[in-house]
């Protein structure tokens, strides 16, 4: 539920709405923590309070009012504030931390001063012709996208070699799931799809390190990423189209034992990683 820096203002009293900056946050995180636990409103409020994913939910809900209502990198409170705000246990608000963490909304800082704090706005990184929406962790996905991209041509040589007929029944299922995604227009699921392809041709690697080492940078990237959206430069559905037909056709490829055309796709495949010039232009 989401609410608005002027409604905020306005439950705070005159003396909120003249408060700027960081002393209008704080008031305003003052008056929801004098509110006390949030209350149950709804029958649907009631039943999602049945589960501890439920829980964590309702909780997650109750910090996100309090991020809508203060600016960027504000703070927000300690974890036990937080925590008593939302009226839950230790671990359904550590559930709730982690619902609020992967959607880029919190930032947690150690030590005096520290806290919870309101996300900055998402940096963003370059795929290709869609870009990256990310959490704070964007130089390290830039690193890991650059790094997955030296390592591919080494896991196609592999899977030329390695890749059985069941490896390669595995890796046409990746594919039907990309295309369903891509005539959904659904481009994050399309990218996940991409990413579980990926980790399937890194699995027929007999290579255990670089197949491990491949598969964490995935994760890194995968668990850092908020969304997917277009860069401008085409539209995103007429790339995903195109790059849903160039892992299709390096599928068919690694079947044949076609090494040229292998590496020739994961080449045109690979890009460079770099930052966008301009990430309000993306927001």
């Amino acid at each position: 539920m989401s609410v608005t820096p002027d409604g905020a203002a306005r439950r705070s009293g005159p003396e909120a709405a003249r408060a700027g900056g960081r002393d209008g946050a704080d008031m305003r995180r003052s008056r929801l923590l004098a509110d006390g636990p949030p209350r149950v409103r709804t029958g649907l409020e009631s039943s999602l309070r049945q589960t501890p994913s439920g829980r964590a939910e309702l909780a997650a809900e109750k910090v996100t009012e309090l991020i809508d209502a203060v600016p960027p990198a504000s703070r927000l409170g300690t974890k036990e504030e937080l925590r008593t705000l939302c009226g839950v246990s230790v671990g359904t608000f550590n559930e709730a931390l982690r619902l609020l963490q992967t959607r880029g909304l919190v930032t947690v800082k150690p030590g005096p001063g520290g806290g919870l704090f309101s996300a900055e706005q998402s940096p963003m990184v370059r795929l290709g012709n869609s870009v990256l929406a990310l959490d704070a962790q964007a130089n390290d996905v830039a690193d890991a996208v650059r790094i997955r991209d030296a390592l591919e041509p080494l896991l196609v040589e592999d899977a030329l070699w390695h890749a059985s007929p069941a490896d390669i029944a595995e890796l046409r299922r990746h594919i039907s799931a990309m295309g369903q995604a891509a005539d959904a227009a659904d481009p994050v699921s399309f990218v996940h799809a991409n990413w579980r392809l990926h980790a399937a041709i890194a699995a027929i690697s007999p290579n255990a390190l670089l197949s491990s080492l491949y598969t964490n940078l995935l994760d890194l990237i995968e668990g850092h990423t908020l969304s997917v959206l277009p860069t401008g430069d085409q539209p995103l559905g007429e790339y995903i189209a195109l790059r849903h037909e160039l892992h299709r056709d390096l599928v068919e490829a690694l079947d044949r034992r076609d090494r040229d055309e292998a590496l020739r796709l994961i080449h045109e495949h690979n890009t460079t990683a770099q930052a966008a010039e301009d990430s309000a232009a993306h927001g």
